[in-house]
């Protein structure tokens, strides 16, 4: 029995842990010893992680039962009863709670919608490459590009107010660090929530022209269900952009003759965005709760069993995808799952392609001789975190 998940990333930055790879070609659902003591399951394949995905009988609810972590989490105490539902966090309801509070957002994030902002993203984006080219090399790139990006989007959208973006951003690091301990966490925590709460009640007083002031004049909302929807919204729409932008470009440093053909040819982009998302997938590891015994990849899953499912390993499954451990820019990479698949899929792919063709697109034009400041052995990895990514991408240019 696997104990615990691999998280050693042994083979390079960019590939599922070894250990992962092997499990996912000898047995894709495997059972896990989790560190409590839990006897859950590990989902590896493509398939599968798609057929767990897509059936609800596999619940997103953190209430449901006894939250079981699959790596050690200092100061967590050992829980003896079920989480209680957070108001507004969709991503761990099922239907019918998630299906009304999902609907209210689905307006907001059409293709067409999405769509319309496009030129705003454009712009947003050469602002911030021109503020880049002003600084004198070597630069971190996460600083000074693949966060001021997406913080600055959706801070627009949400009707955050940019400058406090320092505050919620070193408070989201801080509660997305797996190796805080929980009081540090829970503090971070609540500091957001407070800073979200006293937003949303200040729109629903005095509604402007955002996402959130919509949301907020909904009254069948409350507070506390729009300062939920707030914390998700704006924890997914900076920090997995950024740390794309950012492992990304790492991504295509260390392949260069990828990264010439992209240069080359600018209308491969949008082909290599899916590819990087496919390789890549920041946000790898999610949960499910087994709501009954349920067969999955000629194993049983019985209920009230925990299964982490791993999007990359998934998306570096050959049977899918054919030599996945490679990064093709001429992939179609359709189909992978780094936005998830079935009733919880992300709801602002849509602006997170648009950004990331618009950061690739820039960064590729106005830096042609980008690189690396130091050895790619020395860039931190985000391993720490539950969204992978760089803390720091140092970079250069002629």
């Amino acid at each position: 029995m696997q104990q615990g998940l691999p998280m050693e990333r042994d083979v390079t930055p960019f590939d599922p842990p070894s250990q992962i790879t092997r499990l996912r070609e000898t047995r894709p659902v495997s059972p896990m010893l989790f560190p409590d003591g839990h006897e859950g399951w590990l989902v590896t394949g493509y398939d599968e992680v798609r057929q767990v995905l897509a059936d609800t009988r596999f619940s997103s609810r953190q209430d449901l039962g006894i939250l079981h972590v699959p790596f050690p989490t200092p100061g967590m105490p050992e829980q003896t009863e079920p989480s209680p539902q957070v108001p507004g966090l969709f991503i761990s309801m099922d239907p019918p709670d998630h299906t009304r509070l999902r609907r209210k957002l689905t307006g907001a994030f059409t293709v067409k919608r999405m769509k319309s902002l496009e030129e705003g993203i454009i712009e947003i984006t050469e602002r911030q490459l021109d503020e880049m080219a002003k600084l004198t090399p070597p630069i971190d790139l996460v600083k000074e590009f693949a966060l001021p990006v997406p913080s600055q989007v959706i801070c627009e959208m949400l009707g955050v107010p940019y400058e406090e973006r320092e505050s919620f951003e070193s408070n989201f690091a801080k509660f997305m660090e797996r190796e805080v301990n929980l009081e540090d966490k829970m503090a971070a925590y609540m500091a957001l929530t407070t800073f979200l709460a006293g937003l949303v009640t200040r729109k629903r007083a005095e509604p402007a022209d955002d996402l959130l002031s919509d949301l907020a004049r909904d009254e069948d909302l409350s507070i506390e269900e729009l300062t939920g929807i707030s914390f998700l919204l704006l924890l997914a729409g900076h920090e997995t952009t950024a740390n794309m932008l950012a492992l990304g470009t790492f991504a295509l440093l260390e392949h260069p003759e990828q990264m010439a053909e992209l240069r080359a040819n600018p209308e491969l982009v949008p082909d290599a965005v899916e590819e990087l998302l496919r390789y890549l997938a920041v946000a790898d590891v999610f949960f499910r709760y087994a709501a009954e015994d349920i067969e999955l990849g000629g194993e049983t899953i019985r209920e009230g069993s925990t299964v982490v499912v791993s999007l990359l390993a998934g998306n570096h499954d050959s049977a899918k995808f054919e030599n996945a451990g490679e990064l093709d820019v001429h992939r179609k990479a359709r189909g992978h799952l780094s936005f998830g698949h079935g009733i919880h899929q992300c709801l602002g792919q849509q602006l997170a392609r648009i950004e990331m063709r618009a950061g690739f697109e820039g960064l590729l034009r106005r830096f042609p001789s980008l690189h690396l400041a130091v050895p790619a052995r020395e860039v931190k990895l985000r391993t720490d975190m539950n969204i992978y990514g760089v803390h720091a991408l140092p970079v250069s240019w002629a």
